[in-house]
């Protein structure tokens, strides 16, 4: 959950400069589906949290289903990570990095033949980030010039309904002018916060969210079913460079990864982005080549509510991060599938250091050590949270017998709640010990790793900061690397305010996923991204 270079005080982002700074087809199958671009295929996922609003969505499950529906202003390349004028953006421009105008290409269309204008973006973006509306990704528009006079105290109604920083200068142009220079805007503007909505949209939001109108490759010709799925249809009138190559795509929710993986063997659904831990040992004879790999830019860490008397303190977090065995799980359980974790940030990510967290080694000696000196309590277990069906209750466990062979501290597992359920009780501050928390890039910069799971501003209910830490000088240190004049500078001041999240340790780094995706003797060209993402458009029912 990456990276480009641009330097300099003057800043013209063109294509080219751009890109080098997270069987089921009923459709037909076989070599003729696949010669027409025909045919529909399905994709295991989980239950989204929430409508399949762009401004309120922020987890991998209706991700997935919302990177399908629409299209960004740019788009991440699929070998570098980097960001590429591949979506609505013609260019982006800027003498100072700090107001940029942002000219779109031609052409493009909403599902319902709308056309996607300048002035789409600025009432998408206005709606997003006023605090009234209540968008999970709110605080992506948080360096806008405005963006405070839209954010009031909950029953209170904000100064204003616009921010200043936006403007539209015609239809196929808008200009972004920011509180503080950002030379990585650009590419942050690729991710789900920013995408358009039309009209349609604004007249009725609920209905929006259960059949969306996006101006991607598919398009929702039905509504959205709790615990189901929805079906998308390719849109033919697509903007882009090509149309999706099959006629449709079924997103099937299931409960259960391992009911998932059934089907999959037995050719009933066709694409998981990752497998059951227990199945990886087998999955390669099961599946041969397609069976597949990929680097992810994500982050599982182990989580503390720093809100809680006995994890305030940041040297109980350091003794419990400190007795954690990260090799021996990722080679006992996960065989390959992840890698041990000592930075806050993923290694597809400029700026990320190895061995940037010494508290992140086992070293049981020290944390015991650490802990008696903080006066833990170590009679009363811990709660471990973990959500329901998605194959950690292994890994939770070896982190429980770790933490009580290293720590003398029993453990208590609370795995009982679905993804959909889970996320909300994070953000109500309910987790009553460590849980288990995952992070897919949203964009390739390193301050994704840190301002939007960290900062204050990223609270909930507008933000990913689960852990409801709050450091107002590693919050200025963030704002310091988001003002720096090029990207090996911003680098420098990002790792300063990593080292402040080491020192307080409000969660622990764990492992990087190298995700083990498979599909179905059904369809081919499939990959999953670094953003674990199935590209949908591109793949085919029937062999090639």
């Amino acid at each position: 959950m990456r990276t480009k270079r641009i330097a300099g005080a003057s800043v013209v982002l063109t294509g080219s400069l751009l890109l080098t700074a997270c069987g089921g087809g009923d459709g037909g199958s076989g070599d003729a589906a696949a010669e027409e671009g025909g045919g529909t295929f399905s994709v295991y996922i989980g239950e989204p949290e929430n409508p399949l609003i762009p401004g309120n969505t922020n987890e991998t499950e209706g991700g997935q289903i919302v990177d399908a529906l629409w299209t960004g202003l740019v788009e991440y390349d699929r070998e570098t990570n980097e960001a590429a004028y591949t979506g609505v953006a013609e260019s982006i421009e800027s003498e100072d990095q700090k107001t940029w105008t942002v000219n779109l290409k031609d052409g493009w269309t909403f599902h319902d033949g709308t056309p996607v204008t300048a002035q789409s973006y600025v009432d998408t973006w206005n709606y997003v980030a006023n605090s009234e509306n209540a968008q999970g990704n709110s605080y992506f528009f948080a360096n806008v010039e405005g963006y405070e006079d839209l954010q009031a105290e909950e029953g209170k109604k904000p100064a204003a309904t616009e921010m200043s920083g936006l403007r539209v200068v015609d239809d196929q142009t808008f200009e972004v002018t920011l509180t503080d220079p950002y030379a990585q805007w650009p590419t942050t503007v690729g991710y789900t916060a920013f995408f358009p909505m039309p009209q349609a949209f604004f007249d009725d939001p609920e209905g929006f969210g259960a059949q969306p109108i996006g101006n991607g490759p598919f398009k929702a010709d039905e509504a959205f079913q709790d615990g189901v799925g929805i079906t998308l249809a390719r849109f033919d009138e697509f903007g882009g460079e090509e149309p999706a190559k099959a006629e449709g795509v079924e997103f099937r929710v299931y409960t259960e990864i391992n009911t998932a993986y059934n089907d999959l063997q037995a050719g009933s659904l066709d694409v998981m982005d990752e497998l059951p831990p227990d199945a990886i040992a087998s999955a390669e004879d099961q599946f041969g080549e397609r069976l597949k790999t990929q680097p992810q830019g994500d982050i599982t860490s182990l989580g503390f509510p720093t809100y809680d008397e006995r994890f305030a303190d940041p040297e109980v977090r350091q003794a419990f991060s400190m007795a954690i065995d990260r090799e021996a799980i990722t080679e006992s359980i996960f065989q390959g599938t992840r890698t041990p974790a000592a930075s806050f940030v993923s290694p597809v990510v400029d700026g990320y250091r190895e061995d940037a967290c010494e508290a992140c080694e086992l070293n049981v000696e020290e944390a015991n050590r650490i802990l008696d000196e903080a006066g833990f309590d170590r009679s009363e277990p811990v709660d471990l949270w973990f959500n329901a069906g998605a194959g950690h209750e292994e890994w939770m466990q070896a982190i429980g017998n770790q933490l009580r062979e290293n720590l003398d501290v029993e453990y208590q597992l609370r795995g009982d709640l679905q993804f959909a359920e889970y996320l909300p009780l994070q953000d109500e501050k309910g987790m009553t010990g460590p849980f288990r928390s995952g992070w897919v890039m949203d964009y390739p910069v390193m301050e994704n790793f840190l301002g939007p799971l960290y900062s204050t501003s990223a609270l909930p209910p507008a933000g990913s900061n689960s852990t409801f830490y709050s450091n107002e000088e590693f919050d200025a240190q963030v704002r310091a690397g988001n003002s720096a004049a090029s990207i090996d500078e911003a680098v420098q001041e990002y790792q300063k305010a990593e080292d402040m999240l080491i020192a307080d340790m409000p969660a622990t780094p764990l492992f990087y996923r190298v995700t083990q995706y498979a599909h179905s003797e059904n369809v081919s060209d499939v990959s999953v991204n670094a953003f674990q993402r199935v590209e949908v458009e591109d793949v085919v029912v029937g062999s090639e």
